[in-house]
């Protein structure tokens, strides 16, 4: 049902395929090009999760914190190559001031009934569940991914304030694979902002009132850099 190989693909071989898939332009495959070199490794190993230790907690402020697990997932590439290929995603529009634009990535939701593109998302999701189910009060239940195709790509300053984040105390956690892209942290109103590089199978989790009193951000780069894929996990009615 999953899709394996018996040998790890070429970089070159894994480029022409996302180009396949997304018609990236010359312009976006010159960008991909120093960058996916470093993703695409020749170990060849199935994805898998290490255990849940040495997690890093930082507290913020008004009650909002941040764990940082790196590297938690190992054979992050192949996870990638195998979600770029296989997961379903869309391009959305969104109304925005007076006009329609383009969501600056490509996005795919899973509810909480749906079938995981893959086994170590559902392994995932169940390991967050044992670690921060006490904490949390509940199961992570919902996954969303986003697909950054390179630096163009983005997502503005937002908290997941749809449905019960919005009041309460909830967690969100992320995986991210494929090539790092910063993740900003900053207090809502205004403050210093905290940079977070991700990718590779490293793990973040916000919790706390981080969705109400924080925001978060992938900014866009000029810098040639190659696509990433963003898991997150999230508990029922939060968004």
């Amino acid at each position: 049902m999953f899709h394996t190989h018996s040998r790890p693909r070429h970089a070159t071989e894994v480029y022409e395929h996302l180009f396949d898939i997304f018609g990236y332009d010359g312009g976006m495959s010159i960008a991909l090009q120093g960058s996916l070199l470093d993703i695409v490794g020749a170990a060849g190993d199935a994805p898998a999760l290490r255990p849940l230790r040495g997690v890093e907690r930082t507290s913020l402020s008004k009650g909002a914190w941040i764990d940082v697990v790196p590297g938690w997932l190992t054979g992050a590439d192949l996870l990638f190559e195998h979600l770029a290929e296989h997961v379903p995603w869309r391009a959305e529009r969104r109304p925005m001031y007076d006009r329609v634009v383009d969501v600056p990535r490509l996005l795919c939701f899973y509810d909480e009934d749906d079938e995981l593109p893959h086994p170590v998302l559902a392994e995932a999701r169940s390991a967050l569940s044992s670690r921060y189910g006490a904490e949390l009060g509940e199961p992570f239940r919902t996954s969303g991914l986003c697909f950054y195709r390179d630096g163009r790509d983005s997502v503005a300053w937002h908290g997941d304030r749809i449905g019960r984040g919005n009041s309460e105390d909830t967690m969100v956690a992320i995986i991210s694979i494929g090539a790092p892209r910063d993740l900003l942290l900053r207090p809502c109103g205004g403050g210093t902002t905290q940079r977070h590089r991700l990718g590779h199978g490293d793990l973040l989790v916000m919790g706390g009132s981080c969705q109400r009193t924080w925001e978060h951000a992938v900014p866009k780069t000029a810098k040639p850099v190659g696509p990433r894929i963003s898991i997150q996990f999230r508990p029922r009615g939060v968004r």
